[in-house]
């Protein structure tokens, strides 16, 4: 039974702290889908997506309305395409992305994900089409999200796709230079990923997932900083316990709005992801969080292990308020999406390097980082391959979303708008890896990977 006393004090994370239900994600395979023919591939995948999500926008926010929660997005994530496309007659997969990006438009929903590949230890025909459609896929819609899988802790890096992935990025980035490379935005390269991530734009619908399933993504930074107003002082004990209270409290907010979008839509509920999604909002800042801890500025020496304490109080919380806890789970650190990270890397205090050490102890990696448009494939694909290795050594997903915006170096600005926000470009090495990137072959997997 909620006490008077835990309304208000929810009603109070919602409307003073910026508390939100960042997404409700409804995963469809569309493995059922496979045909020779790639007219009919692109129908049927049209008419399922359609069918099947037809009542997610309308089920959100009527939730939305009659509980009080904010949820700000409504997305679909879909079985790699790879997967789904190999046994079709086409040479490029942009009708599926256009197909994907149409039926996304009809049901309503923010953002599509899973014009993907997975191709970790090496690439099929099918993952090599997809991934040389990218560019123009991405350039041709307005909602598709794309990802790459490039290593893990069980196969290695395939440095082959590393190096394709550079110019990839590049590519991508000149043909949609007229909206500051945005289809950048939607393009992840991953180590280790997942399959039930909420999150865009990595969100892919695993094939070890049943037919469908309605996952959630929350939120929360404000509250977490809000928290930690009244502990101002207090040991890192006391710390990493307010941390862990409150995103229990949060936690049980999301798992109320997926047991209930499960119960009236008819999916099965997949899982909570607990990650501190922050947004470009006064207030809504992991930046901010961590400088409640004691930082002047996020990026000065102790970041890395303000991080590591809330990355690690925020899963211990939730992991007690959800029995079905997965996705990224932990606190993001998107530069464009922060407006506490983008303080930091104007005054100079947070740089890549920086940002790269962050990632060691944080969820996934290198997000929503601008960097100056003349940047080359193979600084971008080293960039991919140090974030690689970070993951693959330490067991954990690791990504990279960078954005090379053409015309534009250090010290301007770049305007994504929305949930995007906007960002300084940053600086990088100026110091090649071309020789290095150029060797290609695979990283082995550590020896942790021999784990049966």
């Amino acid at each position: 039974m909620l006490s008077i006393d835990n309304i208000l004090e929810t009603n109070q994370m919602i409307h003073d702290n910026k508390l939100d239900v960042r997404t409700i994600t409804m995963g469809i395979s569309l493995l059922e889908c496979a045909s020779s023919s790639g007219k009919e591939l692109c129908d049927r995948i049209y008419d399922r997506i359609t069918k099947e999500a037809e009542h997610l926008v309308r089920t959100g926010e009527d939730i939305e309305r009659e509980f009080g929660v904010p949820i700000i997005n409504k997305r679909i994530s879909v079985t790699p395409i790879s997967l789904v496309a190999g046994g079709s007659d086409l040479t490029s997969y942009v009708p599926i992305a256009e197909a994907l990006d149409r039926a996304a438009k009809t049901v309503g929903v923010n953002f599509i994900g899973g014009f993907s590949a997975l191709v970790t230890k090496g690439a099929t025909k099918a993952d090599r089409i997809l991934i040389d459609s990218i560019p123009e896929a991405l350039a041709t819609t307005d909602i598709v999200c794309s990802s790459v899988g490039v290593g893990s802790t069980k196969t290695g890096i395939n440095m082959d796709a590393v190096r394709e992935m550079g110019i990839i990025v590049k590519r991508t980035a000149e043909l949609t230079k007229d909206n500051d490379a945005l289809g950048c935005a939607k393009l992840v390269i991953f180590c280790n990923p997942v399959e039930d991530n909420p999150f865009m734009a990595g969100a892919f619908f695993g094939v070890t997932e049943g037919d469908s399933a309605i996952s959630v993504g929350v939120s929360g930074p404000g509250v977490v900083k809000h928290a930690l107003e009244a502990v101002r002082g207090e040991p890192f004990d006391v710390v990493a316990e307010t941390i862990k209270r409150t995103a229990f409290k949060i936690t049980r907010v999301g798992q109320l709005v997926a047991q209930e979008a499960s119960r009236r839509l008819g999916k099965p509920f997949g899982i909570i992801d607990l990650s501190l999604a922050p947004t470009p909002a006064v207030g809504d800042s992991v930046a901010h969080v961590l400088e409640e801890m004691g930082l002047s500025s996020c990026g000065c020496h102790g970041t890395t292990a303000a991080l590591a304490l809330l990355n690690d109080a925020v899963k211990k919380g939730g992991l007690m308020a959800s029995s079905h806890v997965g996705g990224l789970s932990g606190a993001f650190i998107p530069v464009s999406e922060d407006a506490g990270m983008i303080d930091a890397v104007a005054c100079g205090s947070l740089s890549l390097d920086k940002l790269e050490a962050m990632t060691c102890v944080c969820s996934v990696g290198l997000d929503m980082i601008a960097i100056p448009g003349d940047t080359t494939a193979d600084t971008i694909s080293a960039i991919i391959a140090d974030e690689s290795a970070i993951g693959m050594i330490n067991n954990k997903t690791t990504a990279v979303r960078v954005i090379p915006v053409p015309g534009k170096t250090v010290g301007e600005v770049v305007e994504f708008g929305g949930l995007l926000g906007y960002a300084p470009i940053i600086e990088v090495s100026p110091y090649s890896a071309a020789e290095f990137i150029a060797r290609g072959g695979r990283i082995p997997a550590p020896i942790r990977s021999l784990t049966n």
